[in-house]
């Protein structure tokens, strides 16, 4: 049931994501390349595992035996990083082409 919900939600987010991205407004645009580079990155999450287990191991205490590899949480993270400093810089480059321009719109440029 979960992994069918996630599905479910995962196709809606790049579905929305595509239907910004087909928008003539370029603030709509950046939202959504930034919707579909999460949505991206909860599939890669998925795809990691999603059953709850030990992402990291701990020295303490009792061998944890059900672990999940952290590679795919540790790309996810960078990813994150990275997609917030490029949807602000995509931001400001809008807000530059408005003051230039005076419009955001794509088929008026």
């Amino acid at each position: 049931m979960t992994e069918a919900t996630l599905a479910v939600v995962l196709g809606a987010l790049f579905a929305f994501g595509t239907y910004l991205v087909l928008r003539r407004d370029v603030v709509r645009v950046v939202w959504g390349v930034t919707i579909i580079s999460q949505a991206a990155n909860a599939y890669l999450i998925t795809m990691g595992d999603i059953a709850g287990s030990v992402p990291v191991l701990s020295h303490h205490g009792p061998p944890f035996t059900g672990t999940t590899d952290p590679l795919v949480q540790a790309l996810v993270l960078t990813a994150i990083v990275i997609g917030f400093g490029t949807t602000a810089f995509a931001l400001a480059l809008t807000y530059r082409v408005y003051e230039e321009h005076g419009t955001i719109d794509l088929e008026e440029l």
